[in-house]
């Protein structure tokens, strides 16, 4: 891979994007991004070597997506009455 390949990147924020203006629900844009980052490096960047694809893809996906920020997004914990209280305290 090389450094002009991080252009994916944007690329898949760009869709992204347009896929809220579409109506995406928000819990689904990681998982979008995600199966953009796959496609994109198989059929992309390693089309001779699926493998490598498809990790260079997970990566691509998650850095498009914000780690932390979609992981949070997909797995929201409810706050309860018993956490609210110690976060006032």
């Amino acid at each position: 891979m090389e450094i002009t390949d991080i252009v994916l990147i944007p690329v898949i924020i760009g869709l992204i994007e347009v896929m809220k203006v579409y109506g995406l629900p928000k819990k689904l844009l990681p998982i979008f991004a995600l199966l953009l980052g796959v496609c994109g490096g198989i059929f992309y960047l390693f089309p001779q070597d699926w493998k490598t694809g498809v990790l260079s893809g997970i990566i691509m996906g998650l850095s498009a997506s914000g780690l932390y920020s979609g992981s949070k997004t997909i797995v929201r914990r409810e706050v309860c009455d018993e956490d609210r209280e110690r976060s006032e305290k």
